[in-house]
């Protein structure tokens, strides 16, 4: 009797080995944005597929296509002559994406608030605002004037979990969707954050506590109005922080003579 023939994919791998190469893509995938996120892949760095495949010990294909999913979402572009390379967000890129961050999060609020949500999920909320608290502390007790860039990255991450968890309370997958991939380019590609001083600790934790008692108390108009508030002082923040660097890039360029002797270098 003949034997069946082992079916395999149409690039004549089989079922396994098909999903070793996906597993393999999304290993880089997560590695390539994962560096960019921390900055080890910097805005307008070009990536290297031989050097990716290298690290991750892994063939250039599943790299190709975990850098074609990163393109596709707007975290990489491919450039003529220059291959793929990590984007570098404008100043008018900033504002759209906080816009669309707004609009999204302002309905979510507006419909958690209206619908209710169960006191589990705000009780996760109220729990995500107190995780601030001990970065409070921590400064205080230090002395400093501001967090760290450890801290700041502790903050962040906290942060970005209280509006993703707000968006997911929504129920609106393709919503929570947009949203995510708007708060990672934020994230990513706007200016690395100066670090929160007590003041604005404390004026984060008020508005993020703020809104998760609106939602309790199923007051939407208030929910929206501090939530507003927030990501519009969020936003402000951001664009100092932009054009400060803005400035600081362009007396490079015009008095490279005083930066090289400033950091103890020659041209």
């Amino acid at each position: 009797m003949k034997q069946p023939t082992k079916r395999k994919t149409p690039k004549g791998r089989t079922g396994r080995s098909a999903n070793f190469e996906l597993s393999a893509r999304q290993k880089a995938y997560r590695y390539i944005q994962q560096a960019i996120a921390n900055g080890e892949i910097a805005g307008g760095e070009s990536l290297s597929e031989l050097e990716l495949a290298g690290k991750l010990r892994s063939s250039r294909t599943p790299i190709r296509e975990a850098i074609g999913q990163l393109v596709a979402e707007g975290l990489l572009q491919q450039i003529r002559n220059h291959g793929t390379t990590v984007i570098q967000l404008t100043r008018d890129d900033i504002v759209d994406l906080y816009e669309l961050r707004q609009a999204l999060e302002i309905f979510a609020a507006g419909k958690v608030a209206h619908q209710g949500a169960p006191k589990d999920d705000l009780d996760h909320l109220q729990q995500l605002v107190d995780a601030i608290l001990p970065l409070r502390e921590e400064l205080a007790e230090s002395g400093e004037d501001a967090l760290s860039a450890e801290q700041m990255g502790r903050f962040t991450q906290t942060d970005l979990s209280f509006h993703s968890l707000l968006m997911l309370l929504a129920l609106n997958p393709r919503m929570q969707k947009i949203a995510n991939e708007a708060q990672l380019l934020i994230r990513i590609f706007a200016i690395r954050r100066r670090g929160h001083n007590l003041n604005m600790l404390d004026k984060i934790h008020a508005q993020h506590g703020g809104i998760v008692q609106a939602l309790r108390d199923r007051q939407s108009e208030q929910a929206i109005r501090i939530l507003s508030e927030h990501i519009q002082v969020s936003l402000e923040e951001r664009l100092e922080e932009f054009d400060a660097w803005n400035r600081a890039r362009a007396m490079r360029r015009e008095m490279p003579d005083a930066f090289a002797f400033a950091h103890g270098g020659s041209r």
